[in-house]
């Protein structure tokens, strides 16, 4: 009999946001690295970009990532999304490590069935997506999402991780864009009219 594998619907309203979180593999802290999460960014915006995605809101974590997004399509694809931004970036990496060399590809690659090995980032699976549907909801995944470091202890303020759009939201000005990082488009002025 096959493993269980946990799947997960994303299911979509119009006008619905979406907060992904998804893990590295076995939530080790494989995005500890500033190499690795700058390398990040171009992946998260192709593929909005392909899929007609806008960010609202995002952090890199060590082990995971959040992700606030808003479809700019009546019917988005999540599962394309993820997969356009886990598995190129996911290669690049194994490429890295490949040519470092690093003791890191052989913990990362895994018997997947018998007779069939594969290097994993990410941990299986889609993680976790939350339809984000009220103006308070939506500020308050902002808030959560960029106070992730601060509760971790990994800085003081939200705007001391250069991991995340809290600067774009709270620095004065705001709506900068900072290299190295996603496109951050922000709240469209109509969010939940």
């Amino acid at each position: 009999m096959p493993p269980h594998r946990k799947t997960v619907k994303h299911c979509h309203e119009p006008g619905d946001y979406h907060e992904l979180t998804f893990s590295c593999y076995r939530r080790l802290p494989l995005l500890d690295r500033d190499d690795f999460r700058e390398r990040l960014s171009p992946h998260i915006d192709r593929a909005c970009g392909e899929l007609a995605f806008h960010v609202v809101a995002f952090v890199y974590m060590p082990e995971h990532v959040h992700l606030l997004v808003a479809p700019q399509l009546p019917q988005p694809r999540i599962d394309q999304l993820l997969a356009r931004l886990k598995q190129p970036y996911s290669v690049e990496i194994k490429r890295l490590l490949v040519a470092a060399p690093s003791p890191l590809v052989r913990r990362l690659t895994v018997r997947e069935r018998p007779g069939k090995r594969c290097f994993r980032f990410w941990q299986e699976g889609p993680g976790f997506d939350r339809n984000i549907v009220t103006i308070e909801d939506l500020e308050a995944a902002i808030d959560y999402i960029h106070m992730n470091p601060v509760r971790r202890g990994l800085c003081e303020k939200a705007t001391d991780w250069l991991w995340s759009s809290a600067r774009y939201y709270l620095l004065d000005p705001p709506r900068q864009q900072f290299p190295g990082l996603p496109f951050v488009h922000g709240l469209p002025s109509e969010a939940f009219d």
